[in-house]
């Protein structure tokens, strides 16, 4: 009785793990995996949010595609679609580059540079203030300025002056002010309670989530470009400039009216077979071991230039190329050159001041600004006064001609 018993329990027990056996097979999971069939499945839905900071973040998920034959390029296409259409980069996941502290030219480089090298490979951040809708519909001139938290006055005084949105004969023009956060940590959270503000009034804002600083104005410029990549298909031009300059809507309108699209237009105040800058005192120094060539490829002063809106779309694909450069005039026109296309210069840009001496009384005159289309450099108190004698009853002996 007691051996038929002994016979039965063996049975189920080779019966039992037979099943699981066989099942095993089936599944093709490996046997720690039997437990957590379910898990797995519920993985591949993350792993494209990894894809927009490492080429082989793909790895695992195309792997377990595979075992589902020819439905995984559909999913992975349609989300690549999705990506394409909004900001893509939610979270900030960046940290230094160790690999440069084994390097002796770096360990001789000064703080500032060495900072940037280590954390030059995060190229894209979270956006914090977003309007996308800027660019709906035909926008013909999109105004963009580089700012920064604490100058709101700036900003208040171009509103007020050159970045009023308007319609002129039918041309839409569009103003957006791009920002970083304040570097300074106690102040942050009141300073962006302001920008907050600020931005539920105007609604003109793009903010990101990476701190404002000289080297960062080149992040500013990479992250621009991405934006109107994604958003803006139906930008006709953008004026891009510094938050303390002169510019006339109605002579760059004017300037524009015998242009093409899709010429690749970029023009501004070009400078050619410029130089890096090797003494360390100077705000643009460059050391050696950053840029070893002798001479810059030709590029516009960043105070302000107009680039075609395709040329735009052209620029932030010949920009992810590139390893970012601290000066972020000169990055643009490594990517120009990237795409051989040459920018203009233009006599009505000028950012420098109508003539370089900044005590001259050229500097002040307002019948030099009436014909500029650009002139650098104007504090608000300045820009409102220069903007109503421009726009005054203004008797001047002649007119340039410089459109």
């Amino acid at each position: 009785m007691f051996q038929w018993k002994k016979t039965i329990y063996k049975t189920v027990c080779l019966s039992f793990l037979l099943i699981i056996t066989v099942t095993v097979l089936q599944r093709g999971m490996a046997p720690n995996q039997f437990m957590q069939g379910q898990q797995q499945k519920e993985l591949p839905p993350s792993e494209p949010l990894k894809s927009q900071k490492r080429d082989n973040a793909f790895s695992i998920s195309s792997t377990f595609w595979k075992t589902k034959k020819e439905k995984a390029p559909v999913k992975e296409e349609s989300v690549t679609a999705k990506q394409t259409k909004s900001w893509d980069v939610t979270i900030t996941n960046c940290s230094a580059n160790q690999n440069f502290s084994k390097v002796d030219w770096f360990k001789g480089l000064e703080p500032n540079f060495q900072q940037f090298l280590l954390y030059r490979h995060c190229r894209y951040f979270p956006m914090l203030i977003n309007h996308p809708e800027k660019c709906s519909g035909d926008v013909y001139l999109l105004i963009v300025v580089k700012s920064i938290i604490t100058q709101h006055d700036r900003r208040d005084a171009i509103r007020r002056t050159w970045g009023q949105e308007k319609e002129v004969d039918g041309k839409k023009i569009r103003t957006l002010f791009l920002l970083g956060t304040t570097s300074k940590e106690e102040e942050r959270a009141n300073h962006q309670k302001l920008l907050d503000y600020e931005n539920h009034i105007y609604g003109d804002i793009l903010q990101w989530d990476f701190l404002d600083s000289f080297f960062n104005l080149t992040l500013k410029e990479v992250h621009f470009l991405k934006w109107v990549d994604i958003y803006c298909d139906n930008v006709h031009f953008i004026f891009k400039g510094d938050d303390d300059v002169f510019v006339s809507p109605s002579n760059i309108l004017e300037f524009l009216e015998d242009k093409k699209e899709g010429e690749d237009l970029f023009v501004g105040d070009v400078l050619y077979k410029a130089r890096p800058i090797r003494k360390k005192e100077n705000k643009y120094y460059i050391p050696s071991a950053l840029y070893n060539k002798n001479i810059y490829p030709p590029y516009a002063g960043g105070g302000g230039f107009i680039m075609d809106g395709a040329l735009a779309k052209k620029l932030h694909k010949a920009s992810e190329t590139l390893e970012l450069y601290p000066i972020d005039d000169v990055f643009l026109g490594m990517c120009l050159e990237v795409l051989k296309v040459s920018p203009v210069g233009h006599e009505g840009f000028k950012t420098f001041g109508i003539v370089k001496n900044k005590n001259s009384k050229m500097n002040k005159e307002p019948c030099f600004y009436r014909s500029m289309l650009v002139v650098h450099k104007l504090l608000p108190p300045e820009l409102l006064q220069m903007w109503d004698l421009v726009h005054s009853n203004l008797t001047c002996s002649r007119k340039l001609n410089v459109l």
